[in-house]
């Protein structure tokens, strides 16, 4: 199974799925926002905790990806390209977590906040 878990309240996170959602043609990742019962049950057993995520969260084959790790797993699995995205994983990690540190800090304030989305592929 694999799972996004996304900040259901961001806007940027939303567009973000929904652009996952476009380029995954086979319906291969299911989501999931981090308020939901859903991403507690999921992490419930991991050393995460989805109320302090400032993350978007790729759990594939059993294994969790957080931060460009886990867009970079992502992109590997969309059609088009977006599958070339995944060639960021040859900057080094602690770049593009800065980079990706530095949006999620200010996601709220540059692309503002939403109730929620509905999402057909999204799992309850």
């Amino acid at each position: 199974m694999n799972i996004v878990l996304f900040d259901g309240i961001c806007n940027l996170c939303n567009a973000s799925v929904r652009f996952i959602s476009k380029h995954d043609k086979n319906s291969k990742i299911q989501f999931a926002s981090l308020q939901s019962e859903k991403a507690k049950e999921l992490l419930k057993n991991s050393a995460f905790n989805n109320e302090n995520l400032n993350s978007i969260v790729f759990i594939a084959d059993q294994k969790i990806y957080l931060k460009s790790d886990a867009a970079i797993e992502i992109a590997k699995m969309l059609d088009g390209f977006p599958n070339y995205l995944k060639y960021f994983q040859f900057i080094p990690r602690p770049i593009r977590d800065f980079v990706y540190d530095m949006i999620a800090k200010n996601r709220y304030r540059f692309f503002g906040k939403t109730c929620s989305l509905e999402h057909s592929n999204q799992i309850k």
